[in-house]
């Protein structure tokens, strides 16, 4: 696993693109879901982890409303972008810019019009793009929590989460949920979060698979995928045309035991597969809570099959897997492993994977046969330990 990048290394950087020290150094994680897919925008429960993977940012504050980029892992590492906060608009820019240049401009937005001044940041990030792990929600969270210290604007986590989505939603022109930025926002180290969508209600669950002798597996496709082209966004508006047609705000209001009754009321099959998924899914976001409450080896073990199922709803219903991901979850489970589920918004990306820890390395060793067989460019895979959420170093 690629360590965090350290926090000398970052402020020496600063120093050395804009000729003066930082104000602080933050931090903010990706993450990993464990179930709980494409229910966030439905107001529905989902269950991420923060991931050691970071985005780690180094800012100062401006006076001259300019706000000044740069990244090491952009594909020109010594381009400095500069922006001019009065010229921030939703469609004003695109690439990595876009995400920090979208939450000033949603802070602005919302009433906090001091970040107009500007500012210098510098980031660097271990979090994998393309990968499912919500790269885009570290860099708009690190940026937000940045931001929020540097101006003094006093903001909690969930409001700097929200932020983070509207710039993602309205700037970057994503219709994500607000699942990632709470994630990255609001983790807790060894715990999964149990996150009401509705009311950003949190509620940490203690998550040790290696105290249970098991391990939880990250396997990285290296499929990159998008998710600006359109298919998330129809899956989006297919789900809120579904709740129209039932009568509800958000399929979130549709009881898991009345799901027969409301399918039958639909005429359309797609919004049906929709439905199912979202309903079903709530479900089993409810059903791993319960397992993991019960904090016992055979209870842990129970939650593979359930990210199975999850697997298939979105394989099927929601139709967003893809070729890599079906192997993975069909060749891990074929090895031995309890359950596995892709993970994130789909069409590539990563899957998780929960498994015995002394079967680990077997389960990850056939599916890299499995890729190569299959003429698949070989998988990255690591284990997912639950850590801290956004954060300053320094």
């Amino acid at each position: 696993m690629t360590p965090a990048p350290a926090v000398d290394t970052l402020t020496h950087a600063f120093e050395r693109l804009y000729g003066r020290a930082p104000a602080g150094v933050w931090a903010a994680p990706g993450r990993v879901n464990l179930i709980g897919e494409y229910t966030d925008f439905n107001e529905g429960f989902v269950m991420p982890l923060a991931l050691p993977h970071t985005v780690v940012l180094a800012a100062a504050p401006r006076t001259d409303g300019v706000l000044r980029l740069h990244s090491a892992n952009a594909p020109d590492p010594a381009a400095v972008v500069d922006l001019r906060t009065a010229d921030l608009a939703p469609g004003a820019g695109a690439g990595w810019t876009a995400y920090p240049a979208g939450v000033l401009w949603a802070l602005a937005d919302a009433g906090h019009p001091a970040v107009l001044a500007g500012a210098d940041l510098h980031l660097e990030s271990t979090v994998p793009t393309g990968a499912g792990l919500s790269s885009s929600a570290a860099l708009e969270v690190a940026t937000a929590v940045a931001l929020d210290e540097v101006y003094g604007l006093g903001l909690d986590r969930p409001a700097l989460a929200r932020l983070a989505q509207r710039a993602e939603n309205a700037y970057v022109g994503v219709p994500c949920g607000i699942m990632d930025q709470m994630a990255s926002a609001c983790g807790a180290a060894g715990h999964v979060l149990h996150l009401d969508c509705r009311d950003l209600g949190v509620r940490p669950i203690p998550f040790d698979p290696a105290a249970h002798g098991l391990r939880l597996l990250v396997v990285d496709t290296g499929v990159q995928h998008a998710l600006g082209d359109g298919a998330y966004a129809e899956r989006r508006a297919g789900c809120e045309r579904g709740a129209r047609e039932l009568g509800v705000p958000h399929l979130r209001d549709v009881p898991h035991e009345a799901l027969p009754d409301a399918l039958a009321r639909l005429g359309d099959e797609r919004l049906r597969r929709y439905v199912r998924h979202v309903v079903e899914e709530d479900h089993r976001v409810g059903r791993v809570a319960d397992l993991l409450a019960e904090s016992t080896p055979e209870a842990l073990r129970a939650v593979g099959p359930v990210l199975t199922a999850g697997h298939r709803s979105l394989r099927d219903d929601l139709r967003v897997s893809c070729p890599e991901l079906d192997l993975v979850v069909s060749t891990a489970n074929a090895a031995g492993a309890l359950g596995a589920r892709m993970t994130g918004g789909g069409f590539g990306g990563s899957a998780v994977v929960l498994t015995d820890a002394a079967e680990a390395p077997r389960v990850a060793e056939a599916v890299r046969t499995a890729f190569a067989r299959a003429g698949f460019a070989p998988p990255t895979t690591f284990d997912a330990t639950p850590s801290e959420g956004a954060r300053r170093l320094a």
